[in-house]
């Protein structure tokens, strides 16, 4: 038997006793407030018996082609041991996997997940706290911010209300709802660690709450939620070196998820614009070499000929301070602000220019780019890559056909893949690419590993893309 000292029992009461004090804004019951049981002991059961509903178990089934030996297609392997080559086409194995959901909208069913939850797969169960279960379907994804969007039909949903995840502030309670280790609900507790995270690598758009809230393999596309019952994040990611939690996990901010979801509903997807530059983030040496105070915001290292960003007068040099007067941390919050608002939008960017701040506007397009700012469809086996045509001045134009890789960023997908910048994309599956719709184009209907045929200099490479 566990057994723990009364100083302990103390200091555990003192702890709670915090949180109740925290969260002014709990509305109370007739005859005591809502973090007090019948023994005046503090509780967040109240509470968790009004949200813990919305949150659900998601099921998924579907099929992954089996790995085999490449030996067994080796000639003198296959002799030696009198075996059949491997069929050409792939032998399939039924997959399962399980993660958490929740619903937000109880009228029209709507549940929100992880992308990467139900990713590939042929049929999605969900299975409510009352133990129901009924069949999902997907109404959209969207690998760059791992968010998907699914439909179920049935009575009696309970949703949480979105809140503004803008106005957390690291110290904030948060509490962690999902389904970690196939065990069924869990409810964990901890405070927002860091907002604003990025360069992890996870994902496309990077601007993660970091919590301290107990999350485990199972709980992404679990709720993170405030003490006042609403959903400021969706579970996502953890940093897990032993496997388990070790108090690092992210969620993907409210704010994000409801941007992403309007374009699920409507189109199905995401249609981002593009700014169509190349940046970096300001540091103090830039700030020097600028002759403009340390700050923060991104600093425009290219501007693509004929894109938005020309049109509107941006420069080399120029430092992006705030979109839509939103202020810009860095070069990935700039990369996440910009690929979170639709095609065609008109945008305000603030700037400095010169020591002298002047606004400039511009309005986002599809164009012929497909990077850290872009992002669709089958390009996110590619995340943190950019690419675009060739153009006048590029060393091989008019010597080859292909799309070029204009930037990899450090220890993406796309350079754990190895491709590097600078290198040009002559064919995907073997079919030749003379644009950057050209590729998005074979990346979609690829549905197993791509083969890159690639020019590095003057030597030609193949890449194999999972």
């Amino acid at each position: 038997m566990l057994v723990v000292s009364r100083l302990n029992r103390l200091m555990l009461a003192l702890c709670i006793s915090i949180v109740c004090l925290a969260a002014p804004a709990m509305s109370q019951t007739a005859d005591r407030p809502l973090f007090l049981n019948e023994d005046g002991l503090p509780t967040l059961a109240p509470l968790l018996a009004e949200i813990t509903p919305a949150v659900v178990n998601i099921s998924v089934e579907g099929q992954q082609a089996a790995d085999l030996n490449p030996f067994f297609n080796d000639p003198f392997f296959r002799h030696f041991f009198d075996l059949e080559p491997m069929p050409q086409q792939p032998q399939m194995r039924r997959q399962l996997s399980a993660g958490s959901g929740v619903i937000f909208d109880a009228d029209e069913g709507y549940v929100l997940t992880n992308h990467h939850v139900v990713e590939n797969g042929d049929r999605i169960i969900v299975t409510l706290k009352d133990r129901r279960q009924v069949d999902a379907e997907l109404i959209g994804s969207d690998p760059g911010t791992d968010i998907a969007l699914l439909r179920i039909e049935a009575n009696d949903l309970i949703a949480l209300d979105l809140g503004d995840s803008d106005r957390l502030r690291v110290g904030d309670y948060v509490l962690a709802i999902g389904n970690p280790f196939g065990l069924g609900q869990t409810v964990t507790s901890g405070i927002v660690s860091a907002k604003g995270r990025s360069g992890l690598n996870i994902e496309g758009y990077e601007d993660f709450i970091q919590t301290d809230a107990s999350i485990n393999p199972g709980n992404s596309g679990g709720a993170l939620v405030t003490l006042d019952g609403r959903l400021v994040g969706i579970n996502t990611a953890i940093i897990a070196p032993s496997g388990g939690n070790v108090g690092i996990g992210f969620a993907v901010p409210a704010n994000m998820v409801d941007a992403v979801v309007a374009q699920l509903i409507e189109f199905g997807d995401v249609q981002r614009g593009r700014l169509g530059v190349t940046i970096q983030d300001f540091t103090p040496d830039l700030a020097k070499a600028l002759g403009v105070a340390n700050g923060v915001g991104a600093v425009v290292t290219q501007v693509e000929p004929g894109s938005p960003a020309e049109t509107a007068g941006l420069l080399a040099g120029d430092l992006i301070v705030s979109v839509d007067r939103r202020p810009v941390a860095g070069s990935a919050d700039l990369r996440s602000q910009i690929g979170l608002k639709r095609l065609g939008r008109k945008i305000e960017l603030e700037i400095i220019r010169d020591g002298q701040p002047l606004t400039l506007e511009a309005t986002l397009s599809r164009g012929n780019t497909f990077g850290a700012d872009g992002g669709e469809g089958g390009f996110g086996r590619l995340l943190g890559a950019q690419l675009r045509d060739l153009q006048p001045g590029d060393p091989l134009y008019g010597d080859v056909s292909g799309v070029v890789v204009a930037q990899v960023d450090i220890n993406s997908r796309a350079a754990l893949s190895g491709l590097e910048a600078g290198d040009v994309i002559l064919a995907v599956n073997r079919v030749p690419v003379a644009s950057v719709e050209e590729v998005a184009k074979e990346f979609r209907s690829a549905d197993q590993a791509l083969a890159l045929t690639i020019q590095r200099g003057s030597a030609r490479i193949f890449l194999l893309i999972r």
